[in-house]
């Protein structure tokens, strides 16, 4: 097998240490890069732009408390990001609407920590292959998921447009993002337009709900210490 570069996501330097095993014992010649936080994780893909894949830790904190880079409102930036690297997620909880959520949003799979060290191993290369690893027992059946559906509305924003929502959940106001993003207000108000529509709301204040509501990876759905 050709040699591959992959990064590792994780704010666990163990469980980092024990995938690092496991795919360097059965990639020949791979390369991997260790990182804790999603902040380093975008620094670098920036400077490793042909990385062929990221092993997403669920529950990785952003730096300097950016929890808006963190679970699926990270995966969501990345994608629209780096569309051309699959991106993994890796978790303790193999809850089902949380998978599904993670495949609206352009996860190429899921992979449990439990899973056997054989089974990571036939997911990672799956995937490398240009596959997807969601087993049917992590897909389930499960019935609506309305979130999920917004989900896969969100996926739908160019990365321009994830930017502004990202700076709207800040609290920017136009002017504000416009100076951030080195554009006119009136393109700033073209893109919060567009994102009103894509998500189907009425209003910022929406928009923002929905996205947090998204990226709200705890209790709800069972998901802490993932």
């Amino acid at each position: 097998m050709s040699a591959y570069h992959v990064i590792i996501a994780d704010d666990h330097p163990l469980f980092r240490d024990a995938l690092k095993q496991t795919l360097g014992s059965s990639l020949d010649g791979v390369s991997i890069t260790e990182v804790d936080s999603v902040e380093k994780l975008l620094d670098t893909l920036s400077a490793s732009p042909g990385a062929d894949l990221v092993l997403l830790d669920l529950k990785m904190p952003g730096e300097k408390g950016a929890a808006s880079l963190s679970g699926l409102t990270g995966l969501m930036y990345l994608r629209s990001q780096h569309p051309q690297i699959p991106v993994v997620i890796v978790s303790a909880t193999d809850n089902t609407s949380m998978i599904r959520r993670c495949a609206n949003l352009g996860a190429s799979g899921f992979i449990s920590k439990s899973l056997p060290v054989d089974r990571i191993r036939q997911a990672v290369k799956t995937i490398l292959d240009g596959g997807i690893w969601f087993t049917d027992e992590m897909q389930g059946e499960g019935g609506p998921d309305e979130l999920g559906e917004m989900a896969a509305r969100l996926a739908t924003l160019t990365p321009q447009q994830v930017r502004v929502l990202s700076m709207l959940g800040k609290g920017l106001l136009n002017k504000q993002i416009a100076y951030e993003l080195s554009v006119s207000e009136a393109t700033v108000k073209a893109h919060v337009s567009a994102i009103l529509q894509k998500l189907g709301v009425d209003s910022r204040t929406q928009a923002v709900i929905a996205v947090n509501r998204i990226a709200a990876v705890d209790e709800a759905d069972g998901t802490e210490g993932a």
